[in-house]
């Protein structure tokens, strides 16, 4: 099955990054020289952070250097991605960020304190999140179909719950709304979990939650499946179709999180990261594991990187503008 990643155009051909190695290997043989240090912007034990800590092993080995963790979460990423912007372009300061710090942040908050494309270089992306929207068993509805009509039928009164406002999955509920003209109560808590529970308890009837926290609950009958946000169905979910195949065409909402550096980091240094990063993250063992933790491996060049964070601020910057959301 073709990944997040192809689908959505991110993976590099092969003579692409044929045709990056010679610009690495005489621009940087050099480097690394010393620790490189990978500024994290989510706190110990998420997603992301666990699976940057799958990957150093295999980047240690391969650049001859240790690559240190330095977890700064706040400010949906704006802090630890202030950092990167603000350390020396010198391939040692690199950062983790995701959808909200790198796209949607910039028509979040008021003012910025950096800009996402001008401030960074895009090195590679990492992975990318589907969602899975899910209802309590007790409504009528029982497929997207219906869980719209029934919607439309009560305008204002079924209330969605999400991970938190500004969210990847706030995002992704709030553009479902837009897309079936839907009137829903957006619903926030602090993280995927806790809205994965009130939903099963019947607390709210509707919620967008990532796989780890709804998987076991969906394979149960704990929670109706209505569909899944990303482009293509999931593996671990083959009978729950798309928000695009039951109905809204064009619908595609998935969280990532990708590596950037400073904007005026080497060419070639860059060059040389991404095809360490796309060599580990093309490893059926780190894809296994990573697909366990609810996570679709998305490899690519630096250049497909940055378009895609061009098209999703686009994207988000409309939606968030639509729904008037804003976290200052």
């Amino acid at each position: 099955m073709k990944t997040f990643a192809r689908a959505l155009g991110w993976l590099a051909a092969s003579a692409g990054l044929l045709a990056a190695a010679p610009a690495y290997a005489q621009g940087a043989d050099a480097y690394p020289s010393k620790p490189i240090r990978m500024i994290v912007t989510f706190p110990p034990g998420g997603s992301a952070d666990a699976v940057v800590r799958m990957l150093v092993p295999r980047l240690n080995d391969k650049l001859g250097q240790p690559v240190v963790v330095d977890n700064r979460p706040g400010a949906g990423g704006n802090v630890g991605l202030t950092a990167v912007a603000k350390s020396p372009g010198d391939g040692y300061t690199l950062g983790v960020g995701a959808a909200g710090a790198l796209s949607a942040n910039a028509s979040l908050y008021a003012q910025m304190p950096f800009d996402p494309i001008k401030d960074f270089k895009p090195v590679g992306m990492l992975a990318a999140i589907p969602f899975v929207i899910v209802g309590h068993p007790s409504l009528e509805a029982k497929t997207l179909p219906q869980l719209v009509a029934l919607a439309r039928s009560q305008p204002g009164k079924l209330s969605i719950g999400h991970g938190g406002n500004g969210t990847a999955m706030h995002l992704s509920s709030a553009l479902f709304a837009q897309m079936a003209q839907l009137q829903l109560v957006e619903v926030p808590y602090r993280g995927s979990g806790p809205a994965a529970v009130d939903a099963i308890a019947g607390q709210v009837p509707l919620a967008v939650v990532d796989l780890p926290s709804s998987l076991q609950q969906i394979k149960a009958g704990k929670l109706t499946a209505f569909a899944v946000t990303s482009p293509q169905r999931l593996p671990m979910l083959p009978e729950v179709p798309t928000v695009a195949e039951a109905g809204l065409s064009g619908y595609d909402a998935v969280g990532w999180f990708g590596v950037v550096a400073p904007a005026d980091t080497p060419a070639p240094v860059v060059a040389r990261l991404n095809a360490e990063l796309n060599a580990a993250l093309r490893d059926e063992n780190t894809q296994a594991a990573m697909r366990n933790l609810g996570v679709e491996p998305a490899p690519g060049t630096p250049k497909a990187f940055e378009d895609y964070i061009r098209s999703e601020t686009k994207k988000w910057s409309q939606v968030i503008k639509t729904a008037n959301i804003k976290l200052d």
